[in-house]
């Protein structure tokens, strides 16, 4: 027997169950993994919740990444053996969730391989350092921006944008809420940070960005401040939503975009899901954050570490949103 999370009746951190399930064993074409850390993230909040658009059957497992060791093979598996370290994420099964498991049997060619100095703890960080490559350089723009501003820059993606802004050549801007956050995205790589509860955020970020302004804005709270963000962009600026924590933006977003048409403005809408059917994109933008964890480019921080047996605790402290960087569990 083996231990697992479920989610029989979404609610908050006090729906997650703790149980124990039978050791999966893999059939053809299939491969058993002995989970050795688990990422913690919005999705697997959703899941939790019962309001994720790509929501599994109850009673559902809300885990939606996972590194550690091929411990068994189904019959035809030749590309990956016994001992090798892998990397799986959701991402590249049918179903959403599923990872938070001490074994899980999932598709041979779903899982990509680490190299061995990589670590694991760093390894499940690696799925917002894949949505933030793609924020960065598949939401195209019609000039490369040269000055980047993160909303929530001390979160997971957050801390992954800071750090590939910066990999990239940019001035970065990040806002966060606490001294701590502050210091938090310095570390990591930010030029500025804007304190938005106690500072006009565009005022601020149009003194910093000065008369070029800001190529970039990259923002998953959206809500009633979203178009205002509009008012900071410079000439052909690209403002981006990839989650709406605080709801849809409340203001005709034609009418605010025409308000700043000195400086062609263009909105996107984000989401990692643009690449469910696209295979070779999705593996070609983690392959590329694998190679750059194993050459020390990237940096992934570990907000707080639980036991998966402790998962309560892991979401409590990711719905307080006082974690810096990411959260991760052990078996």
């Amino acid at each position: 027997m083996m231990k697992q999370v479920l989610v029989h009746k979404p609610g908050g951190p006090e729906s997650l169950d703790y149980v124990d399930a039978p050791i999966p064993s893999p059939g053809p074409g299939q491969v058993q993994i002995r989970a050795e850390a688990y990422g913690v993230g919005h999705p697997d909040v959703l899941i939790r919740t019962g309001v994720y658009k790509w929501m599994p059957p109850l009673p559902a497992n809300p885990g939606n990444e996972l590194a550690g060791r091929i411990t068994a093979v189904g019959a035809g598996v030749t590309e990956v053996s016994v001992g090798t370290k892998v990397l799986l994420t959701a991402r590249d099964l049918s179903m959403r969730g599923g990872c938070y498991a001490e074994y899980v049997v999932v598709p041979a060619d779903a899982v990509h391989v680490l190299p061995e100095d990589v670590d694991v703890e760093t390894a499940v960080c690696l799925t917002n350092y894949q949505a933030a490559h793609a924020l960065l350089q598949e939401c195209l723009h019609p000039r490369a921006p040269k000055t980047l501003l993160v909303v929530g820059a001390a979160g997971g993606v957050g801390t992954a944008l800071v750090q590939l802004g910066k990999r990239a050549g940019m001035t970065v801007i990040g806002t966060v809420s606490t001294d701590e956050k502050a210091a938090f995205a310095r570390s990591n790589g930010a030029d500025h940070v804007i304190f938005y509860r106690r500072e006009d955020v565009v005022a601020r970020t149009k003194g910093l960005a000065g008369e070029r302004g800001v190529g970039l804005v990259l923002d998953h709270v959206s809500g009633p401040e979203f178009t205002s963000y509009l008012g900071v962009l410079g000439k052909w600026g690209t403002l981006v939503t990839y989650n709406a924590f605080a709801g849809l933006p409340e203001e005709n977003l034609i009418r605010a975009m025409r308000g700043h048409m000195g400086v062609c403005p263009s909105v996107r809408c984000f989401s990692f899901h643009i690449y469910d059917d696209d295979r070779d994109g999705r593996r070609a933008l983690m392959t590329e954050m694998i190679g750059a964890l194993a050459r020390g480019e990237i940096k992934p921080v570990v907000a707080a570490r639980f036991a998966l047996s402790d998962v309560r605790s892991a979401h409590a402290l990711l719905d307080s949103g006082g974690g810096l960087g990411k959260i991760i569990m052990k078996p």
